[in-house]
């Protein structure tokens, strides 16, 4: 039995990126899942054969046989829930993220160029982060420089698309259809961003950042950008954000950024810039690719359900909201009426630590406050847990409500609409069956 808080999927655009365009499905029969050859350095080992003109092979840019469609893609992931193909984007179901520290196997994917060639790789030769822009002394630093010159650090922090619960608004928006599953709280080992930009020593002047990577626009032309972002500089400087080169211990894997990627929490992921290369602090807001427009961004003042907003009264999606996810048992489990029984998950906030969960039986009309655990540092998501009864036979709903520091708790709908449909927060719900 399927969740019963069911979305409402946009029917004109099924399929479709954060900028409205439709996912392209390659043509070609799918024969190597190129997801499972990350360790490999060349790419006729990729495709299974020699490419006689490998050299000629514009960089970044992956073999057609390596960026085609199908199930395979997701074959290190299983149970995953494919979005789209190019760019590579999946879904990870609620029950699935039970684990305190989400593996690589659970962790949602999402991309908005091809993934680079070095990360398929795992190459990180020559590897060079510039930080320069309005800074007194631009950096040029190797991975070994950022592991040797700066202290190294390892916090978990929660990674959440800015569009998670785009599936549940009305009238539907365009992107991705995430339902709830486009989070993860894995464990990141790098350096403190803060410490990086105060080697650099930031000017007066540092309105913001732009982070810049090497992967590929879905074009292929090297000349476009796929993603990016930045953050305004008093975040970049504020506790917990890294400049991260490990996963859960590992390198950091190619769908998730290898070699480098920057992680700033609280933040919408798509901040957290994948396979970076540049830190850009500028004196005035970023206006990199997916910056402006309606791209990660919301409607300055509260509109109707499906206003056309103009441009210029669009603002940057910055803290996320306040959620819960119930990660057990999974929705539509069979459970014996009368006795008790556990039920589980996480809560984040963009602002900081959780204040409480509650969960109720009875469609909100009662709540009963869960166990919660503490955050093992800023940003982690954190354990919630309560026993409860269903008191006799029939079908039950258990809905989870999360308050973040400052009182401000989930809404039991979809909170305010934007084009975009971003920073979905309502209230997480399962079905549960008493017998």
């Amino acid at each position: 039995m399927a969740d019963l808080n069911e979305p409402v999927r946009n029917k004109q655009n099924p399929v479709a990126h954060e900028d409205g365009s439709r996912a392209e499905r390659s043509p070609l029969p799918s024969r190597r899942a190129f997801l499972k050859t990350t360790g490999l350095s060349t790419l006729g080992a990729m495709v299974g054969m020699t490419i006689p003109f490998e050299g000629n092979m514009p960089f970044g840019v992956l073999p057609a046989m390596a960026q085609e469609s199908g199930q395979e893609f997701m074959s290190d992931k299983p149970g995953l829930t494919l979005m789209s193909d190019r760019p590579l984007n999946a879904e990870t179901p609620a029950h699935l993220l039970d684990d305190d520290i989400t593996p690589y196997a659970r962790m949602f994917v999402r991309n908005n160029g091809l993934v680079p060639q070095t990360a398929i790789a795992q190459n990180a030769q020559g590897w060079t982060l510039t930080v320069d822009g309005e800074v007194e002394t631009p950096l040029h630093l190797t991975i070994d420089d950022l592991k040797s010159q700066f202290e190294t650090v390892t916090n978990r922090i929660v990674i959440e698309c800015g569009g998670n619960g785009r599936a549940y608004f009305n009238p539907g928006a365009s992107g991705n259809q995430w339902t709830t599953g486009a989070v993860g709280c894995p464990e990141w080992t790098g350096v403190r961003l803060a410490d990086v930009l105060n080697a650099a020593k930031v000017k007066n002047s540092a309105v913001y950042t732009g982070h810049f990577g090497n992967d590929v626009h879905l074009s292929g032309d090297p000349d476009k950008t796929a993603i990016s972002r930045g953050v305004p500089i008093e975040k970049a400087l504020a506790e917990g954000g890294m400049i991260a080169w490990a996963m859960n211990g590992e390198p950091i894997p190619a769908l998730h950024g290898f070699p480098l990627r920057v992680i700033v929490p609280g933040y919408p992921g798509s901040a957290s810039q994948k396979y970076l290369t540049r830190i850009w602090v500028r004196d005035r807001e970023h206006d990199g690719a997916k910056m402006t427009g309606y791209s990660y961004r919301v409607p300055a003042n509260p509109v109707a359900p499906g206003t056309e907003v103009p441009e210029k009264d669009m603002v940057v999606l910055t803290e996320m909201p306040v959620k819960s996810l119930i990660t057990f048992p999974q929705s539509g489990t069979e459970v014996t009426a009368g006795t008790p029984g556990e039920v589980r998950g996480h809560a984040w906030a963009g602002n900081g630590d959780v204040q409480a969960v509650d969960v109720s039986i009875d469609f909100g009309q009662t709540w009963q406050a869960a166990e919660l655990e503490p955050a093992p540092n800023p940003f982690s998501w954190q354990r919630w847990r309560a026993n409860i009864t269903l008191p006799e036979t029939g079908y039950y709903e258990v809905w989870a409500r999360a308050t973040d520091k400052n009182g401000v708790s989930q809404p039991p709908v979809v909170p305010g609409w934007n084009p975009r449909g971003y920073g979905n927060n309502m209230q997480h719900r399962i079905a549960l069956i008493a017998m």
